[in-house]
């Protein structure tokens, strides 16, 4: 069965073409106008379009009761162009990705087809962790951090983190290449691929989000180190840890 929308959108016009956009590539849609027909709908979505601007609970107050119930569903807000303050607010509390209004039909369409299929992988990996258990990697561990990317789980002192698919897609990118800096451009392209026309503030607002989540002291941050002129890159001890793991199980 297809993948099932949510657009949550008080604008009758922009409603009914986010159905039809979605509907025409095969997704079927439901569309609601207010922040209170949206929290009571978005259980039974694959994915959430949600306006910030809407009557009554905005968006953005939506957004953080679906983050604080589920981190995995995807999520793309739609803004103003003037609105980029509530961009970064909405990127902070776990929004996936954003357009701003007016948008490209075909440009929203790739970006909910590119979350769609990182979440069906997330969900492969996980339903084929029991058969798959003997062939897949050990966890990156570094320090009190261990990211198991087969499970898609990470845990901090042993204690599981919460990480949106964005978070969880950075930080395991970083693991699996410990040392190495990458570029704010690189690390867009990589994570929200190379069709994503936002700016690179959208990597500076996940990456602090997820260093709250992950450092001590995010001041001083243990794992993501800022690289200046360049960008960022995780700790190399990951790799010793990694291999310390290895050779205490065999």
């Amino acid at each position: 069965m297809a993948e099932r929308i949510l657009c949550v959108e008080d604008d009758p016009d922009i409603g009914r073409l986010l159905v039809a956009i979605f509907g025409e590539a095969g997704y079927p849609a439901d569309w609601v106008q207010t922040g209170e027909q949206a929290l009571e709908r978005w259980p039974d979505a694959a994915l959430v379009v949600l306006d910030l601007m809407l009557p009554g609970i905005d968006g953005l107050s939506v957004c953080r009761e679906i983050r604080a119930t589920d981190t995995a569903v995807p999520l793309i807000m739609l803004t103003a162009k003037a609105g980029t303050s509530d961009v970064v607010t909405g990127l902070e509390i776990g929004a996936d990705d954003y357009m701003t209004k007016p948008f490209e039909s075909r440009i929203l369409l790739a970006r909910v087809q590119a979350l769609l299929r990182r979440r069906a992988h997330d969900r492969e990996l996980a339903s084929s962790q029991p058969a798959t258990d003997a062939a897949d990697p050990p966890p990156l561990v570094v320090g009190d951090l261990a990211i198991d990317t087969a499970a898609h789980r990470v845990t901090l002192a042993g204690e599981p983190l919460s990480l949106t698919a964005k978070e969880f897609a950075l930080l395991s990118l970083f693991a699996r290449h410990p040392g190495r800096g990458f570029t704010r451009g690189e690390l867009l392209d990589e994570v929200w691929g190379p069709e994503f026309d936002g700016f690179d503030h959208t990597v500076n607002t996940h990456i602090n989000r997820l260093r709250g989540k992950i450092e001590a002291d995010p001041a001083q941050p243990r794992y993501i180190h800022t690289v200046w002129g360049v960008g960022y890159r995780f700790a190399d001890e990951v790799s010793e840890a990694v291999h310390e793991r290895g050779s205490a199980s065999s």
